[in-house]
């Protein structure tokens, strides 16, 4: 299997076919490198690994962004935990360490966005 194929089966496995379907949607000639590159190294490459799971590198992961404010990208991993086995606990836990080493504003708007995540998957889990 290519370091391609490799990560959008990862990718789809983390964010789910509808996101990817998405981001596929919207790729032009423009972005279309940029998304190669990510689904080749991000995902083929990194999130594909058998050293850490698909847990540990949610967890990690948002850690990071919220380290460095990028929210949208917190929220969109935050929802991945579906997928990933990463619970609420192991999300605060990593939050806290933000808090430590990157600053507690920085947490506190991550853990904002984490529970406004988890409260609208909450919603769309609810029978209608």
């Amino acid at each position: 299997m290519s370091r391609k194929e490799t990560g959008t089966k990862t990718r789809r496995g983390v964010l789910g076919d509808a996101h990817v379907d998405r981001a596929n949607a919207n790729t032009t000639a423009f972005d279309a490198p940029f998304q190669d590159f990510i689904t080749e190294g991000a995902w083929g490459t990194v999130w594909a690994g058998d050293h850490l799971t698909r847990r540990e590198r949610s967890m990690i992961t948002i850690a990071i962004l919220a380290a460095l404010g990028h929210h949208d990208e917190v929220a969109m991993h935050v929802r991945a935990t579906a997928n990933t086995g990463a619970t609420m606990e192991d999300i605060r836990e990593a939050l806290m360490h933000v808090a430590v080493y990157a600053g507690v504003p920085a947490a506190n708007t991550a853990f904002k966005i984490a529970k406004q995540t988890y409260a609208a998957m909450a919603a769309e889990a609810r029978p209608a």
